[in-house]
């Protein structure tokens, strides 16, 4: 047994912090690695110490294992923890460890090898007599043999990469008229994310439940499971809730599912922490084999609610040489937790990660709330990396409060600076589907219009508000309506999604006064404190979140949050920014434009695709008209709110 004394990080992000959070705990100090995007992230702030290892993309950084075991021998570290994602499931990561001699706190890399290749593993595990969804894994993989095979299938159809995970690389498809479409747009974006752009076909199994089954094994032979997640609330097959246990598993299925979880584990002697996923028929209560994900899940702290267990603790203690202090009779389940993945990134747009710097970031650890985060307020999103900032957890005794918990805690929070999917988080606990338990793979995607429903008007007091951190407020330098006679109203013109508002406020003392369309709202403003601003209106006191960065002002106010952009002072021509124009919802990487000036386009048509985030994002035209000036060309990397396209009145 060698006992760990310093860790290297190879990660970034929330899982970095959590992962210091535990070594910590253990006496182990750490190390953390950062690119030039995360000279100054947070998780470098959390560790003993940092180094430098490379340039912002991925592949130049945490993706590049020479740079990553240099690293380790530089701050002499004798041991990696790699996380979720990037190299966590790399098999040559951890044989690059053990030719440097550094634990590599993870399972032995034939066991990567076996279970990171999709189309292998499911051909491992029906040898090893696990029951996995009908599909095709042959090594054909031209476009005329997939077709084939997925006619022999029957559709729907799902397309997965074979070396992915994540989501990506995914595509459902109902009809064969679609699969040539699909079949190219995921290995284009497996490529992108994998460097490998071999696929697999499985059979869609319509109602289905993703239940996954967590399992640990030490280096003496032992291993056991610690139950289920439900995970399946996704969106583009990424995973958006998840909860322990599922509410659809009993007692005996459990048992069952654990013991075949167990039995793949053994299948590929597997050491460390795993997790064997599955898709499970309500109807006919049978369940198959996904793949085995050869990480730590982001979903993990679920598990450790109901266990009790520490599982980045037991990841130490195994790869330290230690046999699991349990056995399977002494695992006990108890209480329930649920998660939501809180991301940057804007639903109304069609889920568009977003990028910025976050100017507020706040969230209480109240009674059974955990919060699991990877960014603090100052900190930036950036087009390089998943738009992931943190994971709230709410626990209790049973689901309901866990849920209800878990609601307050989104409720009361606030991210300002960049679009977050908070307000979505909270539609879905709250949706009828969930809170019975019968929410699908399927159930997001087929019901996205009501659970994005169209965004409310500004409401005359979340116009005062952004008034009160505008460039018109008195904290300003400007005195633009005063004269002899008192206080006079003065125009401000702010953007709130596609709708332009146009108002008259008027700055009396420390009272607010905003008129529109023949009604009028007043409040009182109070304290100002870190974006938190006090304020009276009718006798009741109150507390909003003002920010104000530039010209955009975000706001959240009575569990609502808004963005308005003050065109105040914008040129005339740019006070309807959207109806004219195409602006770069992001940072990234241009990668196609199909459109060029003088063409006609109609309203919801693609003009430009942007890859940010290993992801391909369809710009549309607001409108119809003619394409005046294309200002950007593929291959160029802009930054958000670029103008890309401008349009002028169809001819």
């Amino acid at each position: 047994m060698t006992p760990i004394r310093k860790l290297l990080i190879a990660n970034r992000g929330e899982i970095a912090v959590r992962i210091i959070r535990s070594a910590r705990v253990r006496g182990i100090r750490t190390t953390a690695v950062f690119s030039d995007a995360d000279r100054n992230a947070y998780h470098v702030r959390c560790a003993d110490e940092a180094v430098h290892i490379g340039g912002s993309a991925p592949s130049e950084s945490y993706l590049n294992i020479d740079a990553m075991i240099d690293a380790a021998k530089q701050m002499g570290a004798d041991a990696i923890h790699p996380g979720y994602g990037f190299l966590s499931e790399r098999a040559d990561f951890a044989l690059a460890c053990a030719k440097a001699e550094i634990i590599f706190i993870g399972p032995q890399a034939s066991a990567i090898a076996a279970m990171g290749d999709k189309a292998q593993a499911r051909r491992r595990m029906m040898a090893a007599g696990v029951t996995c969804v009908p599909g095709y894994d042959g090594d054909e993989q031209n476009e005329d043999s997939l077709i084939e095979a997925a006619a022999k299938i029957g559709f729907p159809v799902m397309v997965k990469a074979s070396a992915g995970g994540g989501g990506r690389g995914m595509r459902i498809v109902h009809k064969a008229a679609d699969l040539p479409d699909a079949l190219t747009s995921a290995r284009t974006e497996s490529e992108s994310a994998f460097g490998d752009g071999r696929l697999l076909l499985e059979k869609a199994i319509t109602g289905a439940r993703h239940i996954e089954i967590q399992v640990l094994a030490d280096t003496h032979g032992h291993v056991l499971h610690l139950g289920e997640r439900e995970c399946s609330l996704q969106r583009r097959r990424q995973k958006v809730i998840e909860e322990a246990p599922s509410p659809v598993i009993t007692p005996e299925l459990r048992e069952s599912m654990g013991a075949v979880a167990v039995q793949a584990a053994r299948a590929v002697g597997y050491e460390g922490a795993g997790t064997v996923e599955f898709l499970f028929d309500p109807e006919t209560k049978e369940f198959y084999f996904l793949e085995m994900n050869t990480r730590l899940q982001v979903e993990h702290p679920v598990t450790e609610y109901i266990t009790g267990l520490d599982l980045v603790d037991l990841q130490f203690e195994i790869a330290e040489g230690k046999p699991l202090a349990l056995k399977q009779e002494d695992v006990k389940f108890s209480g329930w937790a649920i998660e939501a993945r809180l991301y940057a990134e804007n639903p109304s747009l069609n889920f568009m990660p977003q990028t910025g710097v976050i100017t507020a970031f706040e969230f209480s650890r109240d009674e059974g709330v955990r919060v699991d985060s990877g960014v603090e307020a100052g900190d930036e999103i950036t087009s390089h990396y998943d738009p992931m900032m943190a994971k709230i957890i709410g626990s209790g005794p049973d689901r309901e409060t866990a849920r209800r918990r878990l609601i307050a805690a989104l409720e009361n929070g606030a991210v300002l600076g960049v679009s977050a999917n908070q307000e979505f988080l909270i539609g879905l606990l709250r949706d009828e589907a969930f809170v019975s338990g019968k929410a699908d793979i399927d159930y997001i995607e087929h019901n996205l219009d009501s659970l994005c429903p169209p965004t409310e008007s500004a409401t005359l007091r979340e116009i005062a508000l952004a008034a009160a951190v505008s460039t018109k407020a008195p904290a300003g330098a400007l005195l633009t309506g005063w004269n002899s006679r008192g206080a006079q109203p003065v125009p401000i013109i702010l953007q709130c999604g596609d709708e332009v508002i146009h108002s008259a406020v008027i700055f009396n003392g420390d009272m607010i006064s905003v008129s529109r369309d023949n009604e009028t709202a007043h409040i009182q403003i109070g304290k100002r404190n870190d974006g938190r601003l006090t304020y009276f209106e009718n006798g009741a006191t109150k507390v909003a979140y003002c920010v104000r960065n530039h010209d955009v002002i975000d706001i959240k106010d009575d569990g609502v949050t808004r963005r308005f952009l003050d065109l105040t002072y914008a040129p005339a021509g740019d006070q309807a920014i959207g109806a004219d124009a195409i602006f770069a919802p992001m940072a990234g990487l241009v990668t196609g434009i199909s459109v060029s000036a003088g063409d006609t386009v109609r309203k919801g048509q693609t003009v430009v695709t942007i890859e940010a985030m290993k992801m391909e994002h369809q710009l549309k035209a607001p409108r119809d008209g003619l394409v005046a000036e294309v200002l950007a060309g593929t291959g160029i990397q802009v930054s958000i709110r670029t103008k890309l396209i401008t349009l002028t009145a169809e001819i």
